[in-house]
């Protein structure tokens, strides 16, 4: 037989904070604001001010982080496409400091049947979506860190 609880239970209401308009606190003002670090927000960045140039105009942009620095979060190797970076950044490769530096020279598709013993896939059959020759393989958070 299920009992149900009649007693109600209170709880203390938590004492309000109180903020005083008196307080000083600096601001920076900006006309764009983008969150993240990472190649999303950097590109983004990275495009705004290259628009202001072609228009001569200029905004003001801050990129805000919560790493201790750009790429700090970002631990993942990568099989880059460089098609979207070579349309924000036609001379990507010369350049200074670039980490994209090591193309990818061959596509292996294994299959694992036990700890010891593999199949290897035929070229032939390897879906489309798998061909990654030239594409580069990089450390994503040297990438966003140079973008910077």
């Amino acid at each position: 037989m299920l009992r149900s609880l009649t007693r109600a239970t209170h709880f203390a209401r938590p004492s309000l904070r109180c903020f005083s308009a008196a307080v000083e606190r600096d601001t920076l003002d900006y006309d764009v604001l983008i969150v993240g670090g990472g190649p999303a927000g950097l590109s983004t960045a990275i495009r705004l001010r290259q628009l202001c140039e072609e228009h001569d105009k200029d905004l003001s942009v801050c990129l805000v982080e919560k790493g201790s620095m750009i790429g700090a979060h970002i631990l993942s190797g990568n099989v880059f496409d460089t098609r979207a970076l070579t349309e924000l950044l036609p001379n990507w490769k010369e350049m200074e400091d670039c980490p994209i530096e090591t193309p990818v020279t061959q596509d292996v598709m294994k299959i694992l049947m036990s700890d010891k013993k593999h199949f290897t896939i035929p070229q032939m059959f390897m879906p489309k979506s798998i061909d990654n020759h030239g594409n580069y393989i990089i450390s994503l958070g040297q990438l966003c860190e140079w973008m910077s």
